[in-house]
């Protein structure tokens, strides 16, 4: 599985995958308002087309991951990429990674979790607050949850201080 930087893609085939994928480029998540389509990321393709995405931003020793995208469950995809965006943290020497979910989605919960990614943080009512910057945030999941809440997730790095 080859990945490549997001830097090496048109930006509008990144813009398209974000339209399509997530309502706009535009990420309202607690720490922060993030153009997706602008931030450090890796891809993996199938042809010309991404079948897989990961957005993160570097500030000071802490990464985050911004958004996370595999379009072909159970191949690995989603967790080739979190492995580059982990090695990438600690060769920039980042004691921590972290994310921000919301409390419907169990997909992302379990992935992370099996991945050494604690619970850190559930910020009741986030979403709400998202949502009145991004009206397009939906109340219900598929699944018929509410969507309300973010869920912070984290993960130590052990990393080579030498």
């Amino acid at each position: 599985m080859e990945i490549i930087t997001i830097q090496h893609l048109p930006t509008n085939k990144v813009v398209d995958f974000f339209n399509k994928h997530w309502g706009s480029t535009e990420m309202v998540i607690s720490s922060g308002i993030y153009d997706c389509s602008t931030l450090d990321g890796f891809a993996v393709l199938n042809g010309d087309r991404i079948i897989g995405l990961i957005t993160y931003i570097i500030n000071n020793d802490k990464c985050e991951i911004i958004s996370l995208d595999s379009l072909e469950e159970g191949k690995g995809i989603g967790t080739a990429l979190l492995r580059e965006v982990e090695e990438l943290a600690k060769n920039q020497k980042c004691k921590v990674i972290h994310l921000i979910t919301t409390n419907d989605n169990l997909i992302a919960l379990k992935f992370y979790q099996k991945r050494a990614f604690l619970l850190s943080e559930i910020l009741n009512n986030a979403v709400e607050k998202a949502r009145k910057l991004k009206p397009e945030i939906p109340l219900v999941s598929d699944e018929g949850i509410p969507i309300r809440d973010e869920i912070v997730l984290m993960k130590k790095l052990d990393i080579d201080i030498s």
